[in-house]
């Protein structure tokens, strides 16, 4: 079967679900509207899912915010995590009201904020001061080891969730894998979990949906991204095209009652993403539809 069958039947009924090679071809092909249908968003299915498909900001680092809820909208597409490219960290109450209203506009809902990087404890300071600004209860975050303790005191003052996010082998000193999160945060306050991202976590040679099974009670959000391998070398492809199980990803998220959000952050084209972008949310949705 091609590609496009594989969507339509994954909107239908249970399908095979091992993808070959040729299924690969035209998932954008697929989504595309009918003539009659131009303004149409993509269909969702009608399973109502424990889960929340959002977007990781960071996919439109090169496009104003604007542009970015525009193009959500279309996809149908209603959770975002903030980036503070879209909202810098300085704004003042004026400026978040404004950016509440031009989200809710679009009918998107901005579920945390993040990734920030935090060096020092002012910076893990002005992050849980931005987060509580923006009204949110999570934030995706990369604090240096020894900030834990401190971020620590700042998530019981807070009660402000913290999702340490991993970088593989792009940053193989600090927080690589789902398995380092672990340690670090499994005695701690139980609002310290992890941002899952399953291609980075591949890339370092973690096998991400075990650490899923393994780590699901601590993660709080998800990247979702394909990659083509296991190793540094291997970059991000359009859902369905590299070597993750996307079927499977969906059954244990099902299993373990995951409630959180599954971001889609797309890296590999970043200056014109919106096919590939369209093309993996539409490839996600069709598999989600499809797994029993």
């Amino acid at each position: 079967m091609n590609r496009r069958d594989f969507m339509k039947a994954g909107l239908a009924s249970a399908v095979a679900l091992s993808v070959p090679e040729g299924v690969q071809a035209a998932a954008a092909a697929a989504n595309e509207p009918k003539n009659d249908q131009k303004n149409s968003t993509l269909k969702k299915p009608a399973r109502e899912e424990p889960f929340h498909l959002g977007m990781a900001g960071f996919t439109f680092v090169k496009f104003d915010i604007d542009t970015t809820l525009e193009f959500m909208q279309k996809l149908d597409v209603h959770y975002l995590c903030i980036k503070d490219f879209h909202l810098p960290l300085k704004s003042n109450a004026e400026q978040i009201a404004a950016f509440h209203q031009k989200l809710a506009a679009h009918g998107v809902t901005g579920y945390g904020v993040g990734p920030i990087y935090m060096r020092s404890q002012a910076d893990v300071d002005r992050a849980f001061d931005y987060a509580q600004r923006v009204g949110v209860n999570l934030l995706v975050g990369v604090p240096n080891y020894d900030l834990l303790d401190y971020v620590e005191t700042k998530v019981k003052q807070y009660d402000i969730r913290l999702a340490i996010h991993l970088h593989g082998p792009d940053m193989p000193d600090l927080y690589p894998d789902a398995t380092t999160i672990w340690e670090k945060v499994k005695d701690r306050d139980p609002r310290m979990g992890m941002c899952l991202d399953i291609g980075h976590n591949l890339r370092y040679g973690a096998d991400s949906l075990k650490d899923l099974k393994r780590y699901h009670t601590r993660v709080f959000d998800m990247h979702m991204k394909d990659v083509t391998g296991t190793t540094k070398a291997n970059g991000s492809v359009e859902l369905g095209r590299g070597v993750i199980d996307f079927p499977e990803y969906v059954r244990i998220m099902r299993k373990v009652k995951y409630t959180g959000s599954v971001s889609l952050e797309y890296e590999k084209n970043m200056t014109n993403p919106f096919e590939e972008i369209r093309e993996s949310i539409g490839y996600f949705r069709g598999v989600c539809a499809a797994v029993k």
